[in-house]
């Protein structure tokens, strides 16, 4: 058996959690067309016969504006520290702009295994791919350069076996049937703010958090009380909506994506309170998971 820890960094919203669900073949990370989806680091288990690799999902590493942004920039930057390979995610030109060389510049400073991956090929001309891989390549940090998409699966096989062969001996950490170490109740309130993001105006959804208040597990249904904080009292007025049908929206298509979690059909009750501020409140950041 061969088993280890791989981190997955990059900028934010370049791919990194959309990956991950690839790998896995099952969704555990949120995702979304806006930055900063991701913020506490989420742990995927990939389990074969030969091997067992524990993904870590990380924030995207970006120049933090508050207290929250630091503790995201920050763990992404611990993974590198307790991981036997990084894979690092772009999507554009190395030239494009500061923030990946700002990100290469501490890869090339730790002695793991580093495998440079260019995200969403599928969008890109072949003359641009050609020009980034060249140039990543000439750095001479990366131990292999790849070109995926991670939405439609394209080469991520590829990816996968070169991970795999960086593992070294090890023992199997989780069960084999285990795909996150991450509690149902996790996965929840990042499902509820996954729909946030997809409902919502830009400016909001990272304002807000979601807290489970009640949950109650039966054998043909669960009943849960979520509450959705926010920051200010306009932003409520927003995540309601007119006579109610955003949070309407967002409470249906949470409902459905956590029956198929569970299991069991599911009765979900949301609530939207304002907490201000709460992005720069050590306690509010503690009480809602976000500690170092």
């Amino acid at each position: 058996m061969k088993s280890g820890f791989a981190g997955i960094v990059g900028r934010p919203n370049v791919g990194k959690s959309t990956l991950l669900n690839a790998i896995l073949g099952e969704k555990i990370a949120i995702v979304s067309d806006k930055p900063q989806t991701t913020r506490n680091t989420i742990r995927g288990i990939y389990t074969d016969d030969d091997h067992q690799i524990i993904f870590i999902d990380t924030p995207g590493i970006h120049k933090p504006k508050t207290k929250l942004g630091s503790f995201m920039t920050e763990a992404a930057l611990n993974t590198l520290k307790e991981v036997e390979a990084v894979i690092f995610i772009v999507d554009d030109l190395m030239s494009a702009g500061p923030g990946d060389r700002f990100i290469m510049d501490m890869l090339a400073q730790i002695d793991t295994p580093r495998l440079l991956v260019i995200n969403k090929i599928d969008k890109m001309p072949p003359e641009d791919f050609k020009q980034a891989f060249e140039e990543y390549e000439a750095t001479g940090i990366f131990d292999g350069v790849f070109g995926i998409s991670a939405l439609t699966g394209k080469n991520v096989d590829l990816l996968l076996e070169k991970i795999k062969s960086l593992m070294p001996e090890g023992p199997m950490y989780f069960p084999e049937d285990m795909i996150t170490d991450h509690p149902e109740r996790f996965i929840i309130t990042e499902i509820i703010r996954e729909k946030m993001l997809h409902y919502l105006e830009d400016e909001v959804p990272h304002g807000v958090a979601v807290d489970i208040e009640s949950y109650e597990e039966g054998e043909k249904l669960t009943k849960i009380g979520a509450v959705i904080y926010c920051e200010k009292k306009s932003h409520k007025g927003i995540i309601i909506g007119k006579e109610g049908k955003k949070l309407k929206g967002i409470g249906k298509s949470a409902r459905i994506e956590i029956e198929a979690l569970l299991g069991t059909k599911v009765f979900l009750e949301i609530w939207v309170k304002v907490k201000e501020n709460w992005r720069d409140s050590d306690y509010a950041l503690g009480s809602f998971g976000y500690k170092k």
